[in-house]
This record gives structure tokens, C-alpha cells and sequence, in this order.
């Protein structure tokens, strides 16, 4: 799998439609599923993601795997229509504070929506010097 990048701003329709850009979803693949990020996103797994993911998952013993309950309850299997559109259900929208305006990122084995002045704010925080430190704790 090719890792996946780039950063698109689109908008969410009044009934939950995204567009996902062509590049984005030749990537991605037909079928994805759509779930709960971290830091307040939705993120966006490739099948293989999505099989690595859960094959993890079920090797845990039950009592550390109950945790995933709202994460699995809440994922979404993702066809786009005619139009390269996906549905995002009210829950996963309001999970992720997503308005009107979205930002759609590629992050190497997945890709994560932002609503846009949430995506701001992170993209303002970072300058050269916490890329640096990020480089660095990664061995680069």
C-alpha cells in the first residue's frame, strides 16, 4: 500500500455527504471503514489498516480488548457513490466537532477529517522546532 498524504479541504452537505477527492479514494480503496480518531478526529483505515487493526485487537485478552466497545459500536464500512461521496453518520460528526468545513489529511496508513478551525489550531502549533523534536523522538 502507497502511504497516504496530502491535505483537502471540502465541505459536509446538510445530509452528512463528504467528497472524498479522487487521489484520496484510489488510495484508500472501494471499500474503507470510517471510526473514531484520537485527537478529536474521524479517521479513515484502508481495508489492510482496517485488517491489521482488528487482528491485533482480537489477540488481546478480552479483559483489554472492551475498551475498543464505542470504537467498534461507532465504525462505519464505507462504499463512495457515483459521486465520491461518503455519508457520515450524526455521531461520528458530532464525536469529531465537524461543522460545515472539513480538512481531509492523508497520515501515512490511514487518513483522518478534521473540522477545519480544529485543524487550524493544530497546524499553528506546530513550528521548526517541535518538527525537530518530533524528527528527533522518531530516530531521524
Amino acid at each position: 500500500m502507497r502511504a497516504l498524504t496530502g491535505t483537502y479541504e471540502h465541505s459536509i452537505d446538510a445530509k452528512g455527504r463528504l467528497f472524498l477527492p479522487a487521489k484520496l479514494r484510489e488510495e484508500l480503496g472501494e471499500v474503507f471503514y470510517l471510526a473514531m480518531g484520537i485527537d478529536t478526529c474521524l479517521a479513515i483505515y484502508p481495508l489492510s489498516t482496517w485488517g491489521r487493526f482488528t487482528e491485533k485487537l482480537a489477540s488481546l485478552p478480552m479483559s483489554k480488548s472492551r475498551v475498543m466497545r464505542s470504537f467498534f459500536a461507532n465504525a462505519v464500512k464505507c462504499e463512495p457513490d457515483k459521486q465520491g461521496r461518503i455519508v457520515i453518520p450524526q455521531r461520528l460528526r458530532e464525536y469529531a466537532k465537524l461543522s460545515r468545513e472539513v480538512v481531509i489529511l492523508g497520515v501515512n496508513d490511514r487518513a483522518e477529517i478534521w473540522s477545519q478551525e480544529r485543524w487550524a489550531v493544530s497546524e499553528a502549533e506546530m513550528t521548526p522546532e517541535k518538527m525537530a523534536a518530533c524528527m528527533d523522538e522518531l530516530g531521524f
